[in-house]
């Protein structure tokens, strides 16, 4: 008996030591999940962020160059067609002006003032001039008349005349002349604060008025300032009647058309935004990507169903646009999906161990993929395959 108890125990002992060495170095089974291959609807959409815009946006520029009065609108305010002053521009004042070209002026005018005294002394010698050849002339018509003088020597004298009276209007428009750029010497020697303009005078600038009746949507700068020809002031439009804008890559923008149908989120509602693209630009521009990479991008206008009160211009959302639709694919989830030897191959559950499959792909959506051949549905794939797993891998389900 003793014996017996002695053998019993080495066989169990021996027993559980080759337990413990199989299961030591015996495979275990990989646990993994597990997704069936389905038929279904699928949808292929282009994912990109875009903004909301005004559709027709007034921009109020500054017809001259001059001064600029300080705008006292603010954005959001209300303006009426022709009624409501944008803001006023002011003639700009003139430059300062240091002591050398204040002498240079002044000394023109010094010799201005010459010229103009100049200028009376020759008109006073033209009308010495005038007076003697008036006398002359009368002089000669007497003694014509009397058949003393001859008639070729009477038309000389009136020549003189006529010549006399001439120099007399040229040297009156001397005067003028030299006058004026008198005054043109002394104005210029007049400095800023001599030229200020005063608000009350309405002659002293021009009122900007609202080109149409809208919103402000945006003041380029409230403050009081010098403004160039053409320089922006305002933008004016309907915050009411807005338009998304997105821009697609040129290849991406060749794969929609007019009339595709968009929905767009993340805009800070929870309804979703239903629209339609109403306009492809026929040209793309070179926009450089937040990779230093220079795209070629194209702008998509879309036309909003339905516009929410909370909605305004300049706002940000995420567009998607349908570019594929199909009711019955045979489809996989992208994440079972890897690429080995420049193909796409998943793990196929073979009744507890897995096997390699390649598999043909076609449209390629967030989540699934289209599946053209390699898989048949009802197969049972593995998601989110680990580098544990080789062909003929023992798997159990997660």
């Amino acid at each position: 008996m003793r014996k017996f108890m002695k053998y019993s125990l080495l066989i169990i002992i021996g027993s559980t030591i080759l337990f413990a060495i199989y299961e030591l170095y015996r495979e275990k089974p990989v646990l993994v999940d597990l997704v069936s291959v389905v038929s279904g609807p699928m949808q292929v959409d282009l994912l990109e962020e875009g903004r909301t815009r005004v559709r027709n946006i007034y921009t109020v520029s500054a017809p001259i160059a001059g001064h600029l009065s300080r705008v006292q609108l603010d954005e959001g305010q209300y303006v009426e067609k022709d009624d409501t002053i944008i803001a006023s521009i002011h003639p700009l004042d003139p430059p300062f002006l240091d002591d050398r070209t204040i002498n240079e002026i002044q000394s023109k005018a010094d010799a201005s003032r010459a010229a103009v005294v100049l200028a009376n002394a020759n008109l006073q010698l033209a009308k010495t001039t005038l007076n003697q050849a008036q006398s002359d002339a009368t002089r000669a018509e007497s003694l014509a008349n009397k058949n003393v003088l001859s008639i070729s020597e009477l038309e000389r004298k009136v020549n003189a005349l006529e010549l006399a009276k001439a120099e007399v209007i040229s040297a009156e428009a001397a005067i003028s002349m030299r006058e004026a750029e008198l005054k043109s010497l002394l104005v210029r020697l007049k400095q800023p604060e001599e030229n200020l303009s005063s608000d009350s005078d309405e002659q002293c600038c021009i009122n900007v008025v609202a080109p149409v009746s809208g919103v402000v949507l945006n003041v380029a700068n409230h403050s009081e300032r010098v403004i160039n020809a053409g320089e922006t002031i305002a933008e004016i439009g309907d915050p009411k009647n807005l338009e998304v804008i997105v821009d697609l890559l040129s290849s991406d923008a060749a794969k929609i058309h007019k009339l595709t149908d968009v929905v767009m989120t993340d805009w800070g509602g929870d309804i979703p935004l239903a629209g339609q693209v109403r306009r492809i630009d026929p040209a793309a521009f070179t926009k450089t990507s937040s990779l230093g990479i220079e795209e070629q991008r194209v702008n998509v206008v879309i036309d909003l169903h339905n516009i929410p009160e909370n909605l305004g211009h300049g706002y940000q959302l995420l567009v998607s646009l349908k570019i594929w639709q199909k009711d019955d694919v045979v489809q996989v989830p992208i994440s079972s999906l890897f690429r080995q030897g420049g193909t796409w191959v998943v793990f196929v559950d073979d009744s507890g161990t897995v096997k390699l499959q390649d598999v043909e792909i076609g449209h390629l959506n967030q989540e699934f993929a289209e599946v053209l051949t390699g898989l048949a549905v009802g197969d049972k794939v593995v998601l989110f395959p680990s580098d544990k797993l080789v062909e003929g891998s023992q798997i159990t389900m997660r």
